[in-house]
């Protein structure tokens, strides 16, 4: 009889260190970005597709445009995880401000498929960086990068973002797999 009655105190004592050493939160506050490791074929078709639409409507267009934001000397493998967290969290805002302008209805609804995805990764970025970095200072190469960007912003076109943004968009999916790599990105 005391086997009993010290059996349900035994694990109401357990359940109750073990609730504690793991809280019920630290699942969902968990910085996974396995999703972006691998893209999804149907994800990268559409980006695809929105690309060679818009290829085609730049041949009819006057544009000019000589803007190198996305040439770099560095490879993003060789950005600190925190650096590369920032860096693609800024492509993708640029990307996803870039998709989000007005356009010409087929071309809109070509590219809603890629916006969803990218503000997607977005969203998950921004979250990662919340909790595992929340105050981390870029890197000098990171730094001038980001400064490069917002000089962009401020003296080229919005036509000339966009075409740069949407041309190198395989270059933006590449920095978020290496970030979602983690140390295993080389």
């Amino acid at each position: 009889m005391l086997c009993l009655s010290f059996t349900p105190l035994l694990a109401l004592v357990l359940g109750a260190s073990l609730g504690a050493a793991f809280p019920q939160d630290a699942l969902k506050k968990s910085c996974s970005l396995s999703k972006y490791q691998f893209l999804v074929p149907h994800e990268l078709k559409a980006v695809q597709k929105m690309k060679e639409q818009f290829e085609d409507i730049m041949l009819l267009s006057d544009r000019k445009c000589n803007t190198r934001l996305f040439h770099r000397k560095w490879n993003t493998a060789e950005l600190s995880v925190p650096d590369r967290v920032m860096l693609v969290e800024a492509e993708l805002d640029l990307a996803t401000a870039m998709l989000g302008l007005p356009t010409a209805p087929g071309f809109a609804e070509t590219r809603q498929r890629p916006l969803a995805f990218l503000t997607q990764a977005r969203e998950d970025l921004r979250g990662c960086m919340a909790m595992e970095a929340p105050s981390h200072q870029p890197s000098g190469k990171l730094r001038h990068w980001l400064q490069k960007l917002q000089t962009a912003k401020k003296t080229e076109t919005v036509g000339c973002l966009e075409a740069t943004t949407i041309l190198h968009l395989f270059q933006v999916l590449n920095d978020l797999r290496c970030t979602a790599l983690r140390e295993q990105c080389t």
